[in-house]
């Protein structure tokens, strides 16, 4: 239900704003990026914010929306909206928020396809018929707290996006702020103020809800419902779709590929090498910090091989955690976006004294095809974690949720995980021994070494084995290397 002093219910198809002011709103302005969650994602975080435009012809509300056949890339972001209540031009940021008229719910829909052809305008990847609806109900902004609000989208039903205006790069007194150095809002404007993590893709038949509230729930604007249909196909003029891997991987919401994939036969080679030859060759080349210390399998014998995603947690605070700790925190989006191969690496402070995973989250990473789990801090739920395929390395285990010690922060950033620095892509290698990191560019340098490494050992032991001294034999020298090379 609509909270209290919520105004203008829509029905299907109109949207709440031109209800209320009895015509469309001039301009519709939306910002690029404005969540650090987002901005994790997109692997850049903006020094100031950039806008786009959308036409007013684009408004809607609640009822359906067009993906045209033949496409494939119809992209949901859900939004807080804002309604300019009365005109703005050159107001400071602390007097933005009085300008500001109401709050509603919005979904910033897009088709990726068009994303090409429309580098930079978005005019018609954004601004299709349909593509902005708002509503359902209006709230008025001088009764809330710009930055106790609430964002939350559904995708069939299921919880996709929640975040807060708590966490914003840029506030709303900021952005009409900053609109208003160069340009009027008017009265019945919309300002779109970005959209969290998240945010993805929809197709034919599937339904996308925003609602936005208060992030203590007594008000809310109701759920914004938009169910997707197949429209006709685009006509044969103009710039045709195009699709490929990173406009895919952009619209469905993966993380940027910052680092070079690691191969099959690479990853093989590393399961054949022990962690403890890998940690030699690394201080060999300066590299004295690469182990995650502290951290062991929950499962002996267990190995594991893969390339780092990583999610940070802060010390637990009250007020924090009250708005980054519930709903889809950034743990929950950092295990839904794990990729085959790739092991998540969490940064708990060396703190055993709370879970930072459980049992139903490690599911979801296995099922997800996770190479792994690192974190050093504990695990709960540890007798069911350890009986899934998932190799995991933690600091302990203890029966705590996270909110005892920790607020999950943010994702996909450099992290400092068991006294070791990890970025996303770094290689992870972890056995009974424990976990060392080793950056992108000197694996296959790392991992020739170790293999060389091995191979003499392995050599040298069967000597031992038949009686040698050590002297000369282990580090191999002298006669004893030559014997080596000879046996090559």
């Amino acid at each position: 239900m609509d909270g209290p002093g919520a105004a203008g219910l829509g029905g299907p198809g109109r949207d709440a704003v031109t209800e209320v002011l009895g015509r469309r709103p001039g301009k519709i302005i939306a910002v690029h990026l404005n969540y650090p969650s987002r901005a994790a994602q997109r692997g850049r975080t903006p020094d100031a914010a950039s806008y786009f435009l959308k036409p007013s012809s684009s408004l809607a509300g609640s009822g359906v929306v067009e993906r045209p056949w033949g496409t494939e890339l119809l992209a949901f972001e859900g939004e807080i909206a804002l309604v300019i209540g009365r005109p703005a031009r050159h107001v400071r940021p602390d007097d933005g928020w009085s300008h500001v008229g109401w709050v509603t719910a919005a979904n910033d829909l897009g088709l990726q396809d068009l994303r090409t052809a429309d580098r930079g305008s978005n005019v018609r990847s954004k601004g299709g018929d349909g593509f902005t609806p708002l509503g359902p109900a209006l709230l008025p902004a001088a009764e809330l707290d710009p930055a106790g609000l609430r964002v939350r989208t559904w995708l069939d039903g299921e919880l996709v996006q929640d975040d807060t205006s708590a966490t914003l790069l840029f506030g709303f007194g900021h952005l009409v702020a900053d609109l208003s150095r160069m340009l009027t809002l008017e009265e019945g404007d919309v300002v779109l103020t970005g959209t969290p993590a998240g945010a993805s893709v929809a197709a034919p038949g599937q339904v996308v809800e925003v609602e936005v509230g208060t992030v203590d729930g007594s008000r809310n604007t109701g759920r914004l419902r938009t169910r997707v249909v197949d429209g006709p196909p685009l006509a044969s003029w103009g710039s045709p779709p195009y699709v490929d891997e990173a406009v895919r991987a952009d619209a469905w919401g993966a993380p940027p590929v910052t680092q070079p994939v690691l191969s099959g036969e690479l990853r093989e080679r590393l399961h054949h090498v022990a962690v403890a030859t890998l940690s030699v060759q690394l201080r060999k080349r300066g590299f004295d910090d690469a182990s995650i210390d502290g951290v062991r399998g929950l499962v002996p014998g267990r190995r594991l091989v893969g390339t780092a995603r990583t999610l940070r947690f802060v010390p637990f605070r009250p007020d924090l955690f009250a708005s980054r700790g519930g709903g889809y925190n950034a743990q929950k989006r950092a295990v839904d976006t794990i990729l085959p191969g790739e092991v998540l690496v969490m940064e708990a402070r060396r703190d055993p004294t709370a879970g930072t995973l459980g049992d139903i989250l490690a599911l979801r990473a296995q099922v997800r095809g996770a190479a792994g789990i690192v974190t050093d801090g504990a695990a709960r739920d540890a007798a069911a974690i350890a009986a899934l395929d998932l190799p995991v390395f933690t600091s302990g285990r203890h029966p705590a949720v996270l909110g005892r010690r920790h607020v999950p922060w943010e994702t996909d950033v450099t992290i400092a995980c068991g006294g070791a620095t990890v970025q996303v892509g770094d290689v992870i290698v972890a056995d009974d021994d424990g976990a060392v990191v080793i950056p992108p560019g000197l694996v296959e340098e790392v991992l020739a070494g170790a293999e060389q490494q091995e191979h003499e050992e392995a050599w040298i032991a069967g000597r031992v084995a038949d009686g040698a001294g050590l002297d000369g034999l282990y580090p191999l020298a002298g006669q004893w290397r030559q014997r080596y090379e000879e046996s090559r």
